[in-house]
């Protein structure tokens, strides 16, 4: 997700974003759009955003606050690549702290202030090591140097001699807990899960670092818990020990050592914000809603705590005052505003807060926040001069029934400058997870193709997140089922807006959102006219053999045992569809991706080619699950528009000079 820019408060209007949820307390009561409503605005500017403008526009994420509250460290592509940087906290132009190729996230200083702790891959891979740098600029070195292990997400000791840390080996189906010793850089495990597909994550060490506070959670992430481990011997105590499917998220550790904030779905399945008492096992509700409510961190001082909400795909940060538990929302425009801080958002002094801003048409930036003054000053510049210059359509929250009687949420892009006469194409965008959702981010595709004239929606069925529980698992053996109509279902309220030409409508999405245009044009061949995958599976059956374990564990927890449940595999695999597909087809594939391997692109390609249909593919090397290298983001965005300028507008050049023939 790229973060965006908090520019222009007020300026620049994302009111379009505030009328479906007014007077909504939740899911439950999400008021249906009338595809009559959306109309195509009239803006005589508008144009095809240039692809470099949105693809040299940067990312910023990954905030760490130095010991002293002076400087923050965070991760940016400011030169094509996602890697180290520090800027003063009081503004200044940032400084790059490392260069590799190779992408570097989760930075965290050590409590001295000297070095900066990072992860970092090699091609995509994600198998992580654990870095170090000199916060004031040096060599890196590698702490960890163990090709075939994952390490990430560390974690400072109080006193700087230990690092807590993610440990999975390569074949390993578990995430544990490990310890680095700062001195000698030997690694212990802490943890020792034996359960496939559970995930130890460090929450915080007390302040005497004789007790790490931990979360575990199973792989569908639908059960979780919080636990106390002794440092020395690791022995476990269950915080939040429960009957039947429950989570409970830890997030931060009072200054007190006495309470943990965090989040869990026991209110009817619906993520909320508690406080729970260490020594009691008490737990203090602070919010009690349908959206979902999400923890961070407390203030150094023990003063305050953050936590956001997430209302249909618009994110709103609050900070709530520790005497009475009130949270007061920060007023930021809409869209994403999130806490941002490794390990904690909040300035070591307590008196600011890092918090990032982004939205569908605005990208995104760090900004601090002051408490006292109650304002927020830019950090970080994102995008380039002419990107500001050119307008972009927001998108807009619509909701519409599905075939079951279910509501669907929906992010929409209309294009400016549009006719109400049935003549223009639209695509539709699938998200990831399929636990995941679609939220208002600085979307750099839709907006490439919003502003080229496609009609973009982009669902939350079935098997989304954001909803509450019951309707993440509404999917469960059955994916590319029900959650493939309620795709379906969002382009019958594209063709009612009166704009759409049903014979030109295209669908492109990666990762679970490639599995769902594979079964799109499958098992609904006769609705789509062009199609763009990138990095789907084909097959359940080869994913269960050859991808991560970990995902394995997850793929278990949604579809049942391979063995037991193979129909069901078969059923739900496009492999089984895929020669009915009709739409020209575009496959876009990382060479080194762990959890889509290269070969289920490989067999959708054999597949279609041996059947003489329109087929094209196209391998990035040295990418793994998603392309994060610039030029590569650039080649992927040019390819999917030339391929729907071809098929959907039949075009035989396409914007920028790149021409729309299929490139080869």
């Amino acid at each position: 997700m790229r973060l965006q820019r908090l520019m222009e408060f007020l300026v620049i209007t994302t009111c379009t974003l505030c009328g479906p949820l007014a007077g909504s307390t939740g899911p439950d009561d999400r008021p249906i759009t009338d595809p009559k409503s959306i109309v195509s605005a009239s803006n005589p500017a508008a144009r095809p955003v240039p692809i470099d403008d949105l693809y040299y526009t940067r990312s910023a994420f990954g905030a760490a606050w130095s010991p002293d509250g002076r400087e923050i460290a965070f991760t940016t592509d400011m030169s094509g690549r996602p890697n180290l940087w520090k800027v003063r906290a009081s503004g200044a132009w940032p400084v790059q702290l490392s260069q590799s190729d190779d992408r570097q996230y989760n930075a965290t200083w050590s409590p001295d202030g000297k070095w900066i702790v990072y992860q970092q891959d090699r091609g995509g891979d994600e198998l992580w090591d654990l870095y170090a740098i000199p916060s004031d600029g040096g060599e890196a070195v590698n702490l960890t140097n163990t090709p075939e292990i994952r390490e990430q997400d560390p974690r400072w000791s109080h006193d700087g001699n230990t690092i807590a840390f993610g440990y999975k080996t390569k074949d390993g189906a578990q995430y544990d807990i490990a310890l680095l010793d700062w001195s000698t850089h030997k690694v212990r495990k802490l943890t020792n899960e034996q359960e496939p597909g559970y995930a130890w994550t460090t929450v915080a060490w007390s302040n005497d670092d004789k007790t790490i506070y931990a979360g575990r959670v199973n792989p569908l992430f639908t059960d979780a818990d919080v636990y106390r481990i002794d440092v020395a011997t690791g022995k476990l105590e269950n915080l939040t020990a429960h009957q039947g499917t429950i989570r409970y998220v830890g997030s931060a550790l009072s200054p007190d050592g006495r309470t943990i904030l965090l989040s869990s779905d026991a209110k009817g399945g619906y993520m909320n914000v508690a406080l729970l008492d260490v020594a009691g096992k008490k737990i203090t509700w602070v919010t009690d809603i349908k959206w979902e409510a999400f923890s961070n961190s407390f203030s150094p001082d023990g003063k305050h705590f953050s936590y956001t909400v997430n209302a249909d795909g618009l994110i709103d940060t609050y900070i709530a005052d520790t005497s009475t538990n009130r949270g007061e929302k920060v007023d930021l425009p809409h869209g994403l505003n999130y806490f941002s801080g490794n390990p904690n958002e909040f300035a070591p002094q307590g008196d600011r807060v890092i918090i990032s801003h982004e939205a569908s048409n605005q990208p995104g930036d760090l900004w601090v926040y002051d408490l006292a003054s109650r304002r927020a000053s830019q950090l970080t510049f994102s995008a380039i001069a002419s990107l500001l210059a050119t307008p972009l359509p927001p998108s807009q929250i619509v909701h519409y029934k599905t075939f079951d009687g279910k509501t669907i949420s929906a992010l929409l892009w209309m294009p400016f400058n549009l006719k109400r006469d049935g003549s223009n194409p639209a695509i539709v965008l699938p998200h990831g997870g399929p636990t995941g959702q679609m939220v208002d981010y600085w979307n750099t595709d839709a907006a490439a193709l919003t502003s080229r004239g496609y009609i973009c929606i982009a669902p939350n069925p079935r098997g989304s997140t954001g909803y509450g529980l019951d309707f993440q698992k509404a999917n469960f053996q059955d994916l590319g089922g029900g959650d493939l109509k309620d795709e379906i279902a969002g382009v019958d309220f594209l063709k009612a807006t009166g704009y759409v030409d049903p014979k030109k409508i295209g669908i492109t999405g990666g990762s679970y959102g490639g599995y769902m245009t594979l079964m799109a044009i499958g098992k609904t061949p006769d609705i789509w006219a062009a199609a763009v995958e990138e990095y789907g599976i084909i097959n359940w059956l080869t994913m269960a053999k050859s991808s991560d374990p970990s995902l394995n564990e997850y793929l278990k927890g949604l579809l049942g045992d391979p063995v037991t449940n193979r129909k069901i595999y078969e059923d739900d695999s496009p492999i089984t569809f895929i020669r009915n597909e009709k739409a020209p087809l575009l496959v876009l594939q990382g060479d080194n991706d762990p959890r889509v391997p290269k070969e289920e692109a490989q067999q959708v390609v054999d597949i279609l080619k041996k059947e003489g249909r329109v087929v094209d593919v196209h391998y990035y090397p040295n990418e793994g699950h998603g392309f994060v290298k610039r030029e590569n983001q650039i080649d992927s965005i040019r390819r999917t528009i030339a391929w729907f300028d071809l098929y959907l507008m039949a075009k035989t050049t396409a914007q920028d000079g790149q021409a729309a023939k299929p490139p080869q």
